[in-house]
């Protein structure tokens, strides 16, 4: 009975967990380089963020294209 009840238990967590890593994932700015390729890492609400991680490398900021994909799109429906 425990192992079930453990089972069960850890399924629900890992569900829990993949769903809750995608939105976080796919925030506003991205960071763009050699590096993290297209769109690059995308973890950053604000430009300043990015800006401040990217500062001492070669790396540059830009919009998330999945961001202003989604913004066009609502802006025509």
């Amino acid at each position: 009975m425990r192992r079930i009840l453990f089972a069960a238990v850890s399924a629900i967590l890992i569900l829990v967990t993949v769903g809750s890593l995608s939105p976080a994932v796919a925030d506003r700015y991205c960071l763009q380089g050699r590096r993290w390729g297209h769109p690059g890492n995308c973890q950053f609400s604000t430009l300043q963020q990015c800006r401040a991680a990217a500062s001492g490398t070669q790396a540059s900021c830009g919009i998330n294209p999945r961001y202003a994909f989604g913004r066009s799109r609502q802006g025509r429906q």
